[in-house]
């Protein structure tokens, strides 16, 4: 049923082995074997075409479908058994190391428990790298996806920005009351904003952006977040970065009552195939852990130090 298909679209005998990867005569032999089955004749064969006969348009319609029947039963069943089956084998992730490192890499050791037959290789890094050219099964993005056509996305968890600096630094330089008070003061910038050093900020119907002059600027943010708790100026974090110097005062809130724009945490993999079992269950697993409310969010609010 397949080659006949193939054989009416193409209108080729030579064409739809060539797709299939078939012989010309085994082609015509297994059209000969489905007409003597059917007991009638499905095709006018010449010299230059192929085409249907009013039996083999009748056929035709109901063979697709049952072919597509067939296929998507066999998809059904081959995901079944994957989700049945054990995970097992290499697994390559990548995540910014910031996240990578403080709340990642803890999650996917704690699922590995569970798979002991995975072998996850983890490679953190902040630049952004193409998934799909450097054979990723699974990377986790802050933010959008950079090729909507390659990709696919599922959001795993809310990523808030914060600013904060050292008791220390405020006690010498002041608390700013405002977003445009920000340039009278050092700030500290991470480089992969996609704004560049423009600070966008919200309170109701508000809007305001400041262009900062960083005081010091990198690409990863715990390095940041040293060069904050050290006094060195006001930094543009994460919450999941911060919250634990949030927590312990080593770091203070700025400009609480403003808001930063909301990102997200995302996984991303290759949009051309389904998904593996193991990359469906580890971002299943992801999941579970970060949503509704992510846990250093969960800890910031049971401090009061998050609405």
């Amino acid at each position: 049923m397949e080659i006949f298909i193939e054989v009416a679209r193409q209108r080729s005998f030579s064409e739809a082995g060539r797709r299939l990867g078939l012989t010309r005569a085994m082609v015509s032999k297994h059209i000969l074997q489905l007409e003597d089955k059917l007991q009638a004749r499905l095709l006018h064969r010449s010299t230059r075409e192929v085409s249907l006969t009013d039996a083999g348009q009748a056929y035709l319609a109901p063979c697709i479908a049952t072919v597509e029947q067939s296929q998507e039963a066999a998809r059904a069943l081959s995901q079944a058994t994957q989700a049945g089956a054990e995970l097992a084998g290499p697994l390559r992730i990548q995540a910014p190391s910031s996240f990578g490192s403080e709340w990642l890499a803890d999650a996917v050791a704690r699922f590995s428990v569970s798979h002991p037959q995975l072998a996850p290789m983890l490679y953190v890094d902040d630049a952004l790298l193409d998934p799909i050219e450097h054979g990723f099964d699974l990377t986790v993005r802050v933010g959008g996806i950079p090729d909507v056509h390659a990709l696919a996305m599922r959001q795993l968890a809310p990523c808030r920005g914060v600013l904060c600096a050292s008791p220390a630094y405020l006690a010498r330089h002041g608390v700013p009351q405002s977003p445009q008070d920000l340039h009278q003061h050092r700030c500290l910038h991470f480089s992969h904003l996609t704004d560049g050093t423009q600070w966008h900020f919200t309170r109701g119907a508000q809007r305001q952006t400041v262009r900062v002059q960083a005081a010091f600027t990198a690409n990863n943010g715990v390095v940041l977040q040293r060069a904050a708790q050290r006094g060195l100026g006001i930094v543009y974090n994460t919450t999941f970065l911060a919250w634990r110097a949030l927590i312990e005062g080593t770091l203070v809130p700025v400009l609480s009552d403003w808001e930063l724009p909301l990102n997200h945490l995302s996984a991303l993999y290759p949009a051309s195939r389904q998904p593996s079992a193991k990359v469906r269950a580890l971002i299943d697993f992801l999941v579970a852990e970060y949503q509704p409310v992510p846990p250093w969010d969960r800890e910031l609010r049971s401090h009061g130090l998050l609405a």
